[in-house]
C-alpha cells in the first residue's frame, strides 16, 4: 500500500471544533479522549483537500480524479485520510518569545507511523526526559518558564529527532529555529500545556443598530505555529490516487479546516513526505 505523511505548519490560528461546551469555553477545540491532546479529524483534512477551485483548476478531468480520489455518495474513494496529530505546541516562555513543546509519547507516535508508511530517516531510539527537566537547547541545569512551569534543562536533543522533524515543516526559516527552540519535556507536562496552555479568544455578536452585545462566547484556539502531520495512503496502488492528491498539494501547498474561514483562520502550510519504497 503506498503512503505519504503531510507535514502541517500552522499559518493562523486554528479551531478544530468540538461540537461541544467545556467549563468555562464554550467552543473548545477537538482533543482525544485519552491523552487530551488536540487533533483534527481525517474527515476534515479529507473536505480541506477536496477543496472545489483545488479540484476543479487541477486538470480537465477533474470530475473523474474527484470520483476516483475522494469517492461519491454510493462509493468510497481510494484515498485513505488519517487524523491530524500534534507534533509540536507553540508554548509560552519567559526565556524567548516561545518554544515548541513536546513529548516521548508523541514521539514515539511518529516514529511508529513512520515506520508503518516506510518513509526513512525515523531515528531508531527515543528521548528519555526526567519529570521536571527538558532536553533542548541550553546548558545542563539552567531553567526555564513555559507558563508558570520550571523546567531545567536535562541536555540537548540528539539522536536525529531535529532533522526529522525538520521534514514536517514547509518553510526553510522556520525549520532553522527547531534546534533552538525544540523542547521535550516529559509525557506529563506537556499533556498539562495541551489541556490547559492553548489560547482562549472571547468573540461576540453586536447588535446592528445600538452595537449592544447579543452573545458573548469564549473559543479555544491552536496557536500559529503548531505544528501537526497526518498519515494518508490509497487502496489500490494502480490507480495512484495518493499521486494524484500529492499534485494538488504541490500546485497549492496550503489547506484550509476547521471553523473561522471568514475571518481568517484555519490555514496550514503544507509539506508532503511520500514512501520510496512503494514504487510511485
Amino acid at each position: 500500500m503506498s503512503h505519504a505523511i503531510l507535514g502541517l505548519l500552522a499559518e493562523t490560528f486554528i479551531h478544530p471544533g468540538s461540537g461541544q461546551n467545556e467549563g468555562v469555553v464554550d467552543l473548545p477545540v477537538a482533543r482525544e479522549a485519552t491523552t487530551h491532546y488536540p487533533f483534527i479529524a481525517g474527515s476534515s483534512l479529507k473536505g480541506a483537500l477536496l477543496d472545489k477551485d483545488r479540484v476543479e483548476n487541477a486538470a480537465e478531468d477533474s470530475e473523474a480524479n474527484r470520483k476516483l480520489v475522494f469517492g461519491e455518495q454510493n462509493q468510497a474513494g481510494q484515498l485513505l485520510v488519517g487524523d491530524a496529530r500534534i507534533l509540536l505546541l507553540p508554548t509560552r516562555s519567559l526565556s524567548g518569545v516561545y518554544r515548541w513543546a513536546t513529548c516521548p509519547l508523541v514521539l514515539e507516535r511518529v516514529q511508529r507511523d513512520f515506520r508503518r508508511t516506510g518513509i526513512a530517516g525515523v531515528p531508531p531510539s527515543l528521548p528519555k526526559v526526567e519529570a521536571g527537566a527538558y532536553l533542548g537547547a541550553g546548558t545542563v541545569g539552567e531553567k526555564i518558564f513555559l507558563e508558570e512551569r520550571e523546567l531545567r534543562c536535562q541536555g540537548p536533543l540528539e539522536g536525529g529527532w531535529i532533522e526529522l522533524l525538520g521534514k514536517l515543516i514547509a518553510h526553510d526559516d522556520t525549520r532553522q529555529r527547531l534546534t533552538k527552540q525544540v523542547v521535550v519535556m516529559d509525557d506529563e507536562a506537556f499533556s498539562w500545556f495541551a489541556r490547559y496552555g492553548l489560547p482562549v479568544q472571547a468573540r461576540n455578536v453586536l447588535d446592528s443598530e445600538t452595537k449592544e452585545s447579543k452573545n458573548l462566547w469564549y473559543e479555544e484556539t491552536l496557536p500559529p505555529d503548531t505544528v501537526m502531520y497526518s498519515v494518508m495512503a490509497q487502496r489500490r496502488a494502480n490507480d495512484d490516487a495518493l499521486g494524484k492528491v500529492l499534485q494538488l498539494v504541490a500546485r497549492r501547498p496550503y489547506l484550509q479546516t476547521g471553523g473561522n474561514e471568514t475571518v481568517g483562520q484555519g490555514w496550514f502550510a503544507v509539506q508532503p513526505l511520500r514512501s520510496t519504497n512503494d514504487g510511485k
